[in-house]
């Protein structure tokens, strides 16, 4: 099993950075693929970003594609969202996830990851 704990979120203003990371239990971190998704109040749970279990490959959601980056660091366990040029529109509780064994279509798809984090709040004001 995987358990994930979030954190670098905060209140912000529109144009400001902020680094999210998401800090991982478990030997086996480095054979999970990992995504970040957010949801803000009374909207659906959406994917923001994932990347492979190698970092060999990265995916981003059409809203935060040129904005954020998403990178991992195998040896920590860890892994990051750069959040650059934040828009009120990214305000949201954001949550990393871990799932294994699925493929790239797979990686937006929140109900096919097993294990997720408490989540930790963004917020962007304008």
């Amino acid at each position: 099993q995987v358990q994930l704990v979030e954190s670098g979120g905060g209140s912000v203003q529109t144009g400001d950075s902020l680094r999210l990371s998401c800090a991982a239990s478990g030997r086996t971190f480095s054979s999970y693929a990992m995504g970040w998704f957010r949801q803000a109040p009374g909207k659906e749970r959406e994917f923001v970003a994932a990347i492979t279990w190698s970092a060999g490959g990265q995916y981003y959601a059409d809203s935060v594609k040129g904005r954020f980056t998403i990178s991992r660091d195998n040896a920590k366990n860890t892994v990051f969202l750069q959040m650059n040029s934040l828009k009120p529109e990214d305000t949201a509780l954001y949550y990393c996830a871990a799932t294994q064994g699925i493929g790239i279509r797979g990686l937006r798809d929140h109900q096919r990851y097993a294990y997720w984090g408490q989540g930790t709040q963004v917020t962007v004001s304008s």
